[in-house]
C-alpha cells in the first residue's frame, strides 16, 4: 500500500521509478519453554515458537529533494518503516 501511494506521487510528478523490487524476507525466530516445569512425556507440548517476518522493498526515484519531500508527505501506518536516501549524483 504505502509503495502504491509513493509510485502514484511519482508518477504525478512525472518522475523516472524502478520499482518496487522485493528484497528476500528476514524471518526472526524465537522458541522458548512455556513453564519449567513442563511435561517430559509429551516434550514437543512444552515449547512456544514465535516469529517476525520482515519485508523490504527498494523503489529508486531520481528527483530533487523538494519534490520528494512532497512525495513523503503521505500517510504512513504505524509499524511501517520508511527509510531515505539521497545521493547526489
Amino acid at each position: 500500500m504505502i509503495c502504491a501511494d509513493l509510485i502514484n506521487g511519482a508518477m504525478k510528478h512525472k518522475l523516472s521509478v524502478k520499482g518496487p523490487v522485493r528484497m528476500p524476507t528476514k524471518i526472526l525466530r524465537i522458541t522458548t519453554r512455556k513453564t519449567l516445569c513442563g511435561d517430559l512425556k509429551t516434550p514437543l507440548k512444552t515449547w512456544d515458537h514465535f516469529q517476525m517476518r520482515i519485508h523490504k522493498r527498494v523503489i529508486d526515484l531520481h528527483s530533487p529533494c523538494e519534490i520528494m519531500k512532497q512525495i513523503m508527505s503521505i500517510n504512513i501506518e504505524a509499524g511501517v518503516e520508511v527509510e531515505v536516501t539521497i545521493a547526489d549524483a
